[in-house]
C-alpha cells in the first residue's frame, strides 16, 4: 500500500489511538495499530481486547493496502518529522518506509490478518445522546470511580437509561458523584450498564461539544460513534450496588459556597493535612466557615471565608482530596452544601441535577 498524508493529519488521528494500545501486552500484534488505506482515506485501529477505538484520516491513496505498524513508535517518529507532507509506502512483507523531506525511516510491521477485529453491533439497542450532556456528565462524574481492583463492578461508570432519563453514578465506597438528564430513548430498551474506567476516558477524548453520539449497546458490548471515530468496550458484568440508598434524606442545613473560592480555600489550607491525618475540618457559624488543618508532626493551617450560612454552629471534616474533586470539575459558580450532623455524609448540590455524597472523617479534638 502506499498513501500521502499531512504530518498534523496524521499525528493527530494516531494520538487519537494510542492511548488503548497496552505496554504490558503478551500479543506482540496488540502494541500496532492497524492502518488500512482505501478510498482517500486511512482508517487507524487499535485494541488491547477489551477496549478498541478506530479513527480516520484524509489521505492521498495511490495504492490500496493494509497492514499494521508499532503504534508508540510510529508516533514518535511521526510527531518528530519536519512539517511537510509524509509519504509512506508497505511492501508485501508488511516493512514500512516512512519519507518525510530529509528524513527516511524504515520501520517492520506484521501482517493485519492477525489483528483482532472490533465487535459487530448488528440488532443491538441504540441510543443517541447530544456529545455535550454526555462529556459534562462524565466530566462530573468520572473522578469518583474506584481504582481498588478488589471490587470490580466499582471501576466504572454505573449508566442507567430508565424512566426517560439517562443517569450516570460514580463511586468508591467513600464518595459518590451522580448526574441525571432527560433524554428520549423507547422504554422497551430501558437498561443499565457498567462502562469501564478505560473507555470513560477515551471517551472524555473523544467527546466534543457539538452533535450527538451514537451508542449502541449489546449483551457484554458497548460502541460510540463519534463523528467518524468508533469507541468500542467490553462491559463490566455484576451487580452494581444500591447507591439510592446512600444518598442522605433531608439535610438540617445548608451552606451556600463560592466555588472557586472555597476550593482555593481548601487546596492552601490541605497543604498542612499529613498522610496520618489526612482531613481538613469546616467550622460552620452565622455567616463564616473556618477552614483548618492540623497535624500534630506538621503544623496547622487555619483559614476563614464569608458564607451565607445561618444555621447553628457545627464541624464537619472531610478528606480535603474528596472535597476538592467536585469543585474542581464543576463550573457553577455557587454550589450548596447540605450536612445533617457531623457524623452523616455531607452533599454537594448544584441548580442543576448533580449530587455528591462524602463520607466525614472522625476528627479528635
Amino acid at each position: 500500500m502506499k498513501f500521502t498524508v499531512s504530518k498534523e493529519a496524521l499525528l493527530d488521528g494516531l494520538q487519537k489511538v494510542q492511548h488503548v494500545v497496552s505496554s504490558r501486552t503478551t500479543l506482540p500484534i496488540l502494541s500496532n495499530v492497524l492502518l488500512v488505506a482505501a478510498d482517500g482515506r486511512l482508517r487507524l485501529t487499535t485494541t488491547d481486547l477489551d477496549v478498541g477505538i478506530t479513527g480516520v484520516v484524509s489521505a492521498n491513496v495511490s495504492r490500496d493496502g493494509a497492514t499494521t505498524l508499532p503504534a508508540k513508535r510510529l508516533v514518535n517518529i511521526i510527531r518528530e518529522l519536519p512539517a511537510s507532507e509524509v509519504e509512506v509506502s508497505v511492501d508485501a512483507k508488511n516493512v514500512a518506509s516512512i519519507q518525510c523531506g530529509p528524513s527516511f525511516f524504515k520501520i517492520i510491521g506484521l501482517s493485519q490478518d492477525d489483528f483482532p477485529p472490533l465487535p459487530d453491533f448488528d440488532g443491538a439497542k441504540e441510543f443517541r445522546i447530544p456529545q455535550a450532556l454526555l462529556r459534562d456528565g462524565l466530566k462530573k462524574t468520572a473522578y469518583a470511580i474506584s481504582t481498588d481492583e478488589t471490587r470490580y463492578v466499582l471501576n466504572g461508570i454505573f449508566t442507567s437509561f430508565r424512566d426517560g432519563k439517562l443517569t450516570l453514578v460514580a463511586t468508591d465506597g467513600r464518595r459518590l458523584a451522580m448526574v441525571e438528564n432527560d433524554l428520549e430513548y423507547p422504554a422497551s430498551q430501558e437498561t443499565d450498564v457498567i462502562i469501564p474506567t478505560k473507555a470513560v476516558q477515551e471517551l472524555q477524548r473523544l467527546l466534543g461539544q457539538e452533535g450527538e453520539v451514537l451508542v449502541c449497546l449489546s449483551d457484554n458490548q458497548i460502541s460510540f460513534s463519534v463523528g467518524e471515530s468508533l469507541l468500542v468496550s467490553k462491559l463490566i458484568e455484576g451487580n452494581y450496588p444500591n447507591y439510592r440508598q446512600v444518598i442522605p434524606g433531608d439535610s438540617n442545613e445548608r451552606v451556600e459556597l463560592p466555588r472557586e473560592a472555597t476550593l482555593e480555600t481548601v487546596r492552601r489550607v490541605s497543604l498542612l493535612s499529613s498522610d496520618k491525618s489526612n482531613s481538613v475540618k469546616l467550622v460552620f457559624s452565622p455567616n463564616q466557615v473556618e477552614v483548618t488543618a492540623n497535624s500534630p508532626d506538621v503544623g496547622e493551617a487555619r483559614e476563614t471565608m464569608e458564607v451565607a450560612y445561618s444555621g447553628k454552629e457545627m464541624q464537619i471534616a472531610f478528606n480535603p482530596e474528596f472535597l476538592k474533586a467536585p469543585l474542581q470539575n464543576l463550573e457553577e459558580q455557587t454550589v450548596y452544601l447540605d450536612l445533617i450532623d457531623e457524623m452523616s455524609p455531607g452533599v454537594v448540590r448544584i441548580d442543576s441535577s448533580f449530587l455528591y455524597v462524602i463520607m466525614p472523617m472522625r476528627v479528635t479534638g
